[in-house]
């Protein structure tokens, strides 16, 4: 999956509204999700975010369309550096703000403190706030760092995971994020690349994915 992440330079997680082209689609039958007779579960393309994300040559996030996927860290700069004009800047005292600087004072956090720290603890705030972090990590201001898992009594992991989340500069440094085109030409770059690697995507959803 690292080496494909690195070869495509951007991965949905799942389906993208662009036939084949998702970490789903790609993996083998038995690495997909599948539920036993028990109601156990099993999903090991999910198990493997954590690991993917902390080996340290792609970013993740919600970046598609505000579902998760991987970005090479070759494409990063490209892709930070358009939705980041495309995306207006938080205004000061806004809620985007206080989520940021929340995350910049504690380095990182799960999205469960993250939400407690910025206020958001009242009946039917959780959902408000995740959309307040899509957005943000739609913008490239937000990526996650690892996955952090409960356990259970006998010290076994379960359940979906946390998402650590972060900012790009806290995670991967200024220097990896920074970017000496103009936004439209990383547009252009990111287009004709994805046309390559994507022959019989439209336009249309080539630019769906990335906006």
């Amino acid at each position: 999956m690292v080496d494909l992440i690195q070869e495509v330079g951007f991965l949905p997680l799942l389906y993208s509204g662009i036939s084949g082209f998702s970490a789903e689609e790609a993996v083998d039958d038995d690495c997909r999700y599948v539920v036993y007779s028990d109601g156990g579960w099993d999903w090991p393309m999910w198990k493997w975010k954590g690991p993917i994300v902390t080996e340290g040559s792609c970013v993740y996030g919600k970046f598609f369309n505000k579902k998760a996927g991987y970005i090479s860290m070759d494409w990063w700069p490209d892709f930070m550096n358009y939705r980041r004009h495309t995306y207006p800047t938080p205004a000061p005292g806004s809620i985007e703000e206080a989520i940021l600087l929340t995350l910049r004072e504690h380095g990182s956090l799960i999205t469960r403190d993250l939400r407690r720290l910025c206020g958001f603890t009242g009946t039917k705030m959780r959902s408000r706030f995740d959309g307040y972090v899509t957005r943000l990590q739609m913008a490239s201001r937000i990526v996650t760092q690892d996955f952090v898992y409960p356990r259970d009594k006998h010290g076994h992991e379960y359940g979906w995971g946390w998402a650590l989340l972060t900012t790009p500069e806290q995670l991967l440094g200024k220097e990896a994020c920074h970017c000496d085109r103009t936004s439209q030409e990383s547009l252009e770059r990111m287009m004709t690349h994805l046309k390559g690697i994507l022959p019989r995507a439209t336009e249309k959803q080539l630019t769906q994915l990335l906006k």
